[in-house]
């Protein structure tokens, strides 16, 4: 659920945030969110989007609050052992929820949490029904038609497709060793049907509703300012200088290369294995 602010100030004239109701609590203070566990958080150092040798090379990036990285096992690589949800929480580093998971060998793990799935569930990694909601399957044994996130594009490797908030692809068919899934972008591609991929949809679908209402919102985020190329002066970017207000000319980066829509994808990557392009309708 999403909820709108009044217009008392300036800063909430637009604002709409994520009530978070989906995350658990904690059992002393209904309010309180209950807090990521110890063994499973890493010091974030930020680069601000600078190189090693301090060059810029991301812009539009510094500042904004401090976080800690969860460790999230994209894996799941713990075959046949079942494990509990104990809280759904939530994670600064990525769009969607992250679920805390206690297997029944006493470890713990984070993973990624799909929609519908709440504290007191049980999931684990296997070859077998059922075919629950997180649980997590090698595409070979997954009845065709299944909802999936978190999907290998290598076995063994880590779930690297269909991980923001509120995306899922579909499995649409097996053939010779390769499962044909259709992704979030409307793009039909073929994976090796050992990799292993999530039931169900990402949590968190209501995040694109979400509306900052203020810069300094963004600016908590680790967001600095982006200034059009229309502004600026012709020593500065391709589109500047020029009287009075225009779009520019060709779309273009400060450094003269052309851009949205201008297709950079590496022809050394594997455009056997799509069936059908996210370009052509």
């Amino acid at each position: 659920m999403f909820r709108k602010y009044r217009p008392i100030t300036p800063g909430t004239r637009q604002l709409v945030l994520l009530t978070h109701e989906r995350l658990t609590r904690s059992s002393d203070d209904k309010k309180a969110k209950v807090k990521p566990t110890k063994s499973l958080l890493l010091p974030k150092r930020r680069t601000n989007g600078r190189n090693n040798n301090g060059h810029i090379t991301c812009r539009h990036k510094g500042g904004g609050h401090k976080q800690h990285y969860r460790i999230v096992d994209f894996k799941r690589d713990k075959e046949n052992i079942p494990a509990k949800v104990a809280s759904i929480e939530y994670d600064p580093n990525r769009t969607a929820y992250i679920a805390l998971l206690n297997y029944v060998d006493g470890e713990k793990r984070y993973i990624i949490a799909p929609q519908g799935l709440k504290v007191g569930d049980t999931v684990q990694t296997s070859d077998e029904p059922p075919f629950s909601v997180g649980s997590c399957m090698k595409l070979r044994f997954m009845p065709l038609g299944s909802v999936i996130n978190n999907i290998e594009l290598y076995p063994g490797r880590g779930g690297k497709l269909v991980r923001s908030a509120g995306l899922s692809a579909q499995l649409m068919a097996r053939s010779g060793g390769y499962a044909t899934i259709r992704m979030p972008s409307g793009e039909v591609r073929m994976i090796n049907e050992q990799c292993r991929a999530t039931f169900g949809a990402v949590s968190n679908p209501e995040r694109n509703l979400r509306v900052e209402g203020k810069a300094g919102r963004m600016r908590w985020k680790g967001v600095r300012p982006t200034v059009r190329g229309t502004a600026m002066n012709p020593v500065d970017h391709p589109h500047g200088g020029g009287e009075g207000k225009h779009k520019g000319n060709t779309p273009q980066t400060p450094w003269g290369l052309y851009t949205k829509g201008l297709v950079t994808r590496s022809n050394k990557k594997s455009n056997k294995l799509i069936v059908k392009s996210r370009r052509k309708k």
